[in-house]
């Protein structure tokens, strides 16, 4: 059998404009040659002005299918058929664009795309100008000069390439053999999710939870280490397990306003009260050497510290009144909030940072202090918070009180908040993975039960992960 070249769509379609703009030339010399030229009366007269020559500044073709890509800071856009369709940025979900019209400057070198962010609706432009480009980094140039203005996250410049090959679309179109295409062959899955919407692929690159904790169906306190599942107590709350899923700190009320922190060793099976009195919400330190929790002193929530093997020696991490704590922001520093305000405090008394929680929350979710608000483990710039929506979406289930819970992602710089529990889901306790690919939360289910569902941090792959709920992730 003879095997012919194959040959590609963008091929065919700029052979046939060469061939169309040749045969309109020539038909026009043609026509030229036909008809005599016309003797001049008296005087001579003025030469006729040249005629239109067609070039590319006259086609109505633009580029597409271009990968643009920055390095400071690293960011990558993809230019489909269409127009842009989505934008990555290196510790951020990939965002997913609208495309609208483009625009052609008269040089036929400059061509200005218009989109929108599909998640909030931000403004946003992509400038392609075809001349030689190079990020220092890559050996040989690219065709086009590319820049990005989002209304939010602001400009981002970089370089892009026409890659066919990395399009979908294109393959299909080009109605290439499969055979040919390692992806297909190697996961059919992911290719047939990922015709699905172009925009997103799937996340297939991602570490399940090796040890957690959780809350049973019965309220008891359970520890889970691969197949082992232990109960460490009848009751709790507020869990927090150790970075090496070995120890776990939870609450639990003793009699009048006192409560108690316990320390759990899952290898011993043995509980140890660590402090005790007016406190609450322990956080394990990154290295698990000590312990971030509140108590009251005065008359006011204070961040108080001690190490993990010496409870006895707890101190005072910052003077600062708050009504939450929620966890270490670095090895330093913890995010605490009072009913206006974040602040990352550090342990010498300083804030270090602080946000408003108008800022975060916007005007579409109440703030309290049962919100739970967690950094990525990938971006400090980036945070989940569970909180109530100020009006209940229509449609959405409400708890006891009426209320709807949902969880959302907010970038401090950009102040881009995106919605990611869909909105016909009750759902609270949303915690980070600890690749921070993933979102765990508890969401409420037939009768007001309870269990735990998984998303990625993409909006994507949705589904129910485990019974119980107030699950906390330890690796």
């Amino acid at each position: 059998m003879i095997r012919y070249p194959r040959v590609s769509f963008l091929s065919i379609v700029n052979l046939v404009f060469t061939v169309a703009l040749t045969l309109g030339a020539g038909l026009s010399a043609q026509t030229a040659v036909q008809k005599p030229a016309q003797k001049p009366v008296g005087k001579s007269a003025s030469p006729p002005p040249a005629p239109e020559v067609a070039g590319p500044q006259q086609t109505k073709h633009y580029p597409i299918l271009v990968i643009a890509r920055g390095t400071v800071p690293v960011w990558s856009l993809r230019l489909g058929m269409k127009g842009p369709e989505r934008l990555d940025r290196a510790g951020y979900p990939p965002l997913v664009l609208e495309p609208s019209d483009v625009i052609r400057d008269d040089s036929g070198t400059t061509w200005t795309y218009h989109a929108k962010d599909f998640a909030t609706g931000a403004a946003v432009s992509v400038k392609l100008i075809r001349e030689p480009c190079s990020d220092n980094t890559a050996e040989a140039k690219s065709t086009f000069r590319v820049s990005v203005e989002h209304a939010q996250i602001g400009t981002l410049n970089g370089c892009g390439q026409s890659t066919p090959e990395s399009f979908p679309e294109f393959r299909k179109k080009n109605q290439l053999d499969p055979a040919d295409d390692a992806d297909a062959v190697a996961n059919k899955d992911k290719a047939k999710d990922r015709d699905k919407n172009p925009a997103l692929e799937p996340i297939t690159k991602f570490a399940a939870p090796v040890a957690i904790a959780y809350l049973d169906a019965t309220g008891k306190v359970t520890v889970s280490h691969g197949e082992l599942k232990k109960t460490a107590a009848p009751m709790g709350y507020e869990l927090s397990l150790s970075h090496d899923g070995k120890k776990l700190l939870y609450t639990r009320d003793l009699a009048g306003a006192n409560r108690t922190i316990v320390l759990y060793d899952a290898d011993s099976g043995r509980s140890q009260d660590l402090v005790t009195g007016p406190v609450r919400q322990a956080f394990w330190s990154p290295d698990d050497s000590r312990v971030a929790f509140l108590k009251i002193v005065d008359e006011k929530w204070q961040v108080w510290t001690f190490p993990v093997n010496a409870p006895e020696k707890a101190v005072a991490f910052s003077p600062q009144k708050v009504s939450a704590l929620h966890g270490w922001a670095s090895a330093n520093s913890v995010l605490a909030t009072d009913m206006q305000t974040a602040y990352w405090l550090g342990e010498d008394g300083t804030v270090m940072q602080t946000v408003t929680l108008k800022e975060i929350y916007g005007d579409g979710f109440q703030i309290m202090s049962s919100d739970a608000i967690r950094i990525c483990p990938l971006n400090p710039d980036l945070l989940l918070i569970s909180a109530f929506y100020t009006s209940t979406p229509s449609g959405a289930p409400v708890d006891a009180m009426g209320l709807n819970s949902s969880f959302f992602l907010y970038e401090i710089r950009s102040k881009r908040r995106v919605i990611l529990c869909p909105t016909d889901t009750w759902a609270r306790s949303a915690e980070w993975s600890r690749d921070g690919l993933q979102i765990f939360f508890t969401r409420m289910g037939t009768g007001k039960t309870f269990a735990t569902n998984r998303i990625f941090w993409d909006g994507t792959g949705m589904k129910r992960y485990s019974a119980g709920n107030s699950m906390t992730i330890g690796k």
